[in-house]
């Protein structure tokens, strides 16, 4: 079927949350009696204190190790991965790093089951003697012990996911079902097969035939029960991002045609049997992607089966649009003459949403910021979807008893059907009271599958419903009175719980404003900039040129070094007001010059901004005049100044941001700049140049020259009146730059370096391989792998290497090779034809003397040149490793035993720019880090993207001078300084003094 157009459904996602929380209030006008729901949730609250859930039970869990203390965040860190560990010297590493962490000696006091608490806490500190320090080796008495505490903690964790996994395969499940219902007869069945999210062909292939045995499954349990409706019988819950690796809105086009299918092959079976099928929640950027989804399977669906009612969609009550997003699938309902089960939940990627908020600089947070907020969203969505209850079956997912009476008054006063759900293992307590009522009926949510696969989301469901805010952990305190736990949360709070995106920095620097591209609005004229750019030609500098520049850069050195700093910082900001505000316009130019993707180019525009009100903010803060200490009668002050022309020399992979934080920097601390742009890139550089002039700093400030290194460059550098260096590029350039300037007579010049590096990710077995594939991916093969930072070299332990390489090539094959001007584009172009030949060259080396393990197809007909495919080798050794390839080229290796001494072969290959470790033992990060030589060490995550003042960015060795470029220092090197000592008692005694003893 053809591909539907994006269309913008639901409001802006970044507005106000207070315009969001206003709405959401309104619609519940006169809708609740709070008192009432007190005086039906109360009981509830009181019978389920006075008959506790059982010790093993989730609730005991987080009563006696709540998420937010040492000890629970032990316990959850060493479910969410010990299981998945394969090797014993690791686990051993692993249990003795997490139980080290916390005291559960402190533990067990409190709480319905003070025996049984204070001998797990006992038990728990007892085996921590066994075990040695995580990174530190053991006798064999101690190796012995160890192991014994590790196997008894694997077959605790294993216990634990019995208590939050239904079955480990969906019969199994549907046995503890049928045990469930005879006690609680009104008990239904949501069945999550737990497909997280695929990473490749393979990962989706296996989640689809895992629902298609599910749904054959509760087909043949659904005739042995006979005939029922599909409200009223058990479903399957599906992830799309299960289905696809790739569904994101940017790959709308390979979503409809590859996700749309699979999805209705579940459908049809689905409704075949008259089963009913949830599709599940996914994150923002995926909202309006899944209402299309949503919306071509159900005109589908009235083609095919206008009668079937069992067809779903999950919805989080914790985005700022849920409101419209009800509203919205009852349009969908009404216009196909179908109807819909919709399960309201409050949300699950809460803290996701709002780190990518503040990561992106958007406007505002697309999820409420406050917990009663949510509350009321969720309230105010319940009341809309009782009002559709003609074309929607209401089901209502909470564990709050408040939230539960209040739904319960609602619901009976609109007089529809309903249904509540809780999650398996959660909220047992509450439910057993509410279900006394045999009027009301209940949905369990039953996660299925082997426990190995499911703890990292066990794990994030605790962290959900565990916090100290939490109802779930506050309904186990008898120290919360029931009143305030069932207190109204309609009295909305007019701040925000965190501080807006913008804010991210303080009052002293705004961060930078960024883009959403899964938003129309906000990408439109970001695309539009882009379709419409044209490259303008920049004229070359000739020789003469140069020493001309320099003399009138010289002449003018002494008025702008005169201004005071605070108008010299003035310019940096307005530069940073004007960049924000012409987005698009040098977005275009990137994508157009530099062959960036779009996403690239909105991080480096930003960037650049980020450079100029840090640098602003910093100097303003460092480079004033200080007043030091000293004997009495005399004054001591540090003045810092420019110290002449420095010559900026920067890279065509960061044409902006690099050429800006150059420039900038100089410029800030007094001195005139000879700008330098890379050969390819003029054209962004010279547009930047003229919105510094437009900010205000004086053309005899800062020149643009614009030619080849060998003669502009290499004129500049041996200028007698450069007074400084600044120079990103290759290490063997800023060698000859070193050489030059050492041979030269004169003041001795100071070199600002930053150059490449041979960076390297270790990842251990306790590792999560789909974290890790995805760091890899984005590390090694973003920006063309054209970033000084890219990953280089992949290390991965022995026991995990065939299947995190396996993951590897899958993921490497869903990647998009082609036009950077295209949303869909992963890999854009390398820059030039010399370094297309260079990459191809060392390739075809790689294919005759290592191991190709993964390599992304090429397009058949390629829209652009100079194209490389992403791809991987494993080769013998770090030591094969020579020489820094620029680009998407990644040679992997294995490892084993000491990883201290892999640290050390790393170092020794000379470089020191960027590290990633992957390891969920902190110790062992810690470790790496101190020994590693290398000037940013990221943990957990990808090693690119470093953020201006706050991953403060360059290396050590081959890899540069430093100081580091965003960072509190890097100012420093750009001034010179001046002491100045007056004796002010020169004339005779000190006033000050003989004031201060009332003489």
């Amino acid at each position: 079927m053809p591909v539907p157009p994006p269309r913008e459904r639901l409001p802006f996602p970044y507005r106000p949350e207070s315009e969001a929380i206003t709405a959401a209030l309104a619609s519940l006008q006169a809708a609740l009696d709070w008192p009432r729901v007190i005086a039906t949730a109360k009981p509830w609250v009181e019978q389920v204190r006075a008959h506790p859930a059982p010790f093993w039970a989730m609730e005991s869990l987080l009563r006696e190790y709540p998420i937010s203390s040492a000890e629970g965040l032990a316990l959850m860190r060493l479910a969410e991965a010990l299981l998945r560990v394969p090797d014993a010297e690791t686990a051993v590493a692993l249990t003795a790093d997490q139980l080290g962490r916390a005291d559960f000696d402190g533990t067990g006091d409190e709480g319905p089951h003070k025996m049984l608490a204070s001998l797990s806490a006992s038990a728990i500190a007892l085996s921590k003697k066994f075990l040695p320090g995580a990174e530190q080796p053991a006798g064999l008495l101690q190796r012995l012990g160890a192991r014994t505490v590790v196997a008894a903690t694997v077959r605790a964790i294993q216990l634990l996911g019995r208590q939050f996994v239904l079955g480990r395969s969906i019969d199994e499940a549907m046995k503890e079902a049928a045990a469930q219902r005879k006690a609680q007869p009104m008990l239904r069945f949501s069945y999550d097969m737990l497909g997280e999210g695929a990473r490749t062909e393979a990962d989706a292939e296996r989640y689809l035939a895992s629902y298609e045995n599910a749904i054959a499954a509760i087909a043949a349990g659904r005739a042995e029960r006979g005939p029922l409706p599909p409200m009223e019988g058990d479903g399957i819950s599906i992830k799309l991002s299960a289905l696809f690796s790739r569904y994101e809105d940017a790959q709308r086009e390979r979503v409809f045609e590859t996700l749309l299918p699979r999805v209705w092959t579940l459908v049809e079976r689905a409704a075949a049997a008259n089963l009913n099928l949830t599709i599940d929640a996914e994150e923002v950027d995926r909202l309006e992607l899944s209402l299309d989804v949503f919306d071509a399977v159900a005109d589908r669906i009235a083609a095919a089966f206008p009668q079937w009612q069992g067809f779903g969609l999950a919805m989080q009550a914790y985005q700022t649009r849920a409101l419209a997003v009800i509203d919205e699938v009852a349009a969908i309902a009404r216009r196909h003459g179908l109807r819909f089960m919709v399960r309201l939940v409050k949300g699950a990627y809460w803290d996701g949403e709002a780190k990518r908020a503040q990561e992106l600089g958007l406007p505002a947070y697309p999820v409420f910021t406050h917990k009663h907020h949510t509350d009321i969203s969720y309230l105010a969505c319940a009341r809309a979807m009782l009002g559709h209850a003609d074309v929607l079956y209401p089901q209502f997912a909470s564990h709050n008893a408040g939230t539960i009476a209040a739904i319960l008054q609602m619901a009976r006063a609109a007089g529809v059907p309903f249904e509540m759900q809780r999650l398996h293992g959660m909220g047992e307590g509450v439910y057993r009271e509410v279900l006394k009522d045999g009027s009301i009926a209940c949905r369990v949510y039953a996660p299925v599958g082997e426990h190995r696969d499911l703890l990292a989301y066990l794990v994030r469901r605790l962290l959900e419903n565990g916090a100290n805010s939490s109802f779930v952990h506050q309904l186990a305190d008898p120290a919360v009175a029931p009143e305030e736990l069932l207190a109204s949360p309609l009295a909305p709070t007019a701040e925000s719980g965190l501080p807006l995106p913008a804010a991210l920095y303080g009052p002293a620097r705004p961060n930078s404003a960024g883009a959403d591209l899964a938003c129309e609005a906000m990408r439109a004229p970001l695309l539009a900039a882009v379709a419409a750019t044209r490259v303008p030609a920049v004229a070359e500098a000739r020789a003469e040129d140069s020493a001309a520049a320099m003399a009138r850069l010289a002449a003018g050195f002494g008025a702008w070094s005169a201004r005071p700093l605070a108008g010299r910082a003035g310019a940096l900001r307005r530069a940073a007001d004007l960049l924000e505000a012409r987005l698009p316009e040098y977005c275009g130019l990137l994508v157009k010059e530099a062959h960036k993707t779009l996403g690239d180019a909105v991080s480096e525009v930003r960037e650049a901004a980020d450079f100029c009100r840090y640098y602003a903010e910093q100097a303003e803060a460092r480079l004033g005049e200080q007043l030091l200490p000293g004997p009495t009668g005399e004054r001591n002050t540090l003045r810092l100044h420019g110290r002449g022309v420095f010559v900026c020399i920067s890279p065509w992979n960061f044409p902006l941001a690099i050429f800006a934080g150059q420039v900038v920097a100089a410029l800030v601390a007094g001195n005139t700049v000879a700008a330098k742009p890379a050969e390819q890139t003029p054209a962004v550089a010279e547009r930047f140049v003229a919105l510094l002039h437009e900010a205000g700093v004086p053309e005899d400030a800062l020149v643009l020259l614009h030619g080849s290194g060998e003669t502009v460059g290499a004129a500049l550098v041996a200028d007698a009146r450069t007074a400084g260096v600044c120079f990103t590029g290759s290490t063997q350039v800023a060698r000859l730059i070193n050489r030059t300037l050492a041979a030269k007579d004169g003041a001795i010049v100071p070199l600002i370096a930053e150059t490449g590096g041979l960076n390297a990710m270790i990842v251990d077995s306790t590792a999560l391989p789909e974290q890790v594939v995805d760091a890899v991916v984005q590390s090694a093969f973003r920006s063309a792998g054209q970033r000084c930072s890219a990953l280089r070299l992949l290390a991965v332990h022995e026991s995990v290497a065939d299947g995190v390489f396996t993951m590897l090539a899958g993921a490497m094959k869903e990647l998009s090779l082609g036009d950077p001007a295209r949303l869909a584009t992963d890999v854009g172009p390398v820059i030039d034809d010399e370094a297309f030949a260079n990459l191809e060259r060392h390739v075809e080396r790689l294919r005759r003397e290592a191991r190709l393990v993964g390599e992304t197809p090429r397009p058949a007909a390629p829209a652009v040149p100079r194209l490389v495919a992403p791809v991987a080798f494993e080769i013998g050794a770090v030591e094969d490793l020579r020489e820094e390839i620029f680009g998407p080229v990644l040679h992997l290796v294995r490892w084993s035993g000491d990883v201290e001494q892999l640290v050390a072969r790393i170092n020794a290959l000379g470089y020191g720019l960027t590290l990633g470790v992957q390891t969920r033992i902190d110790s062992r990060a810690e470790r790496i880090a101190h020994l590693a030589r290398i000037g940013n060490v990221y943990v957990n995550r990808n090693i690119i993207g470093a953020v201006v003042g706050v991953q403060p960015f360059g290396g050590e060795g081959m890899s540069g001078t430093g100081p580091k470029a965003g960072g509190p220092h890097y100012l420093y090197r750009f001034c010179a300084e001046q002491t100045l000592t007056v004796n002010t008692a020169a004339a005779g005694g000190n006033a000050e003094l003989l004031a201060g003893i009332g003489h």
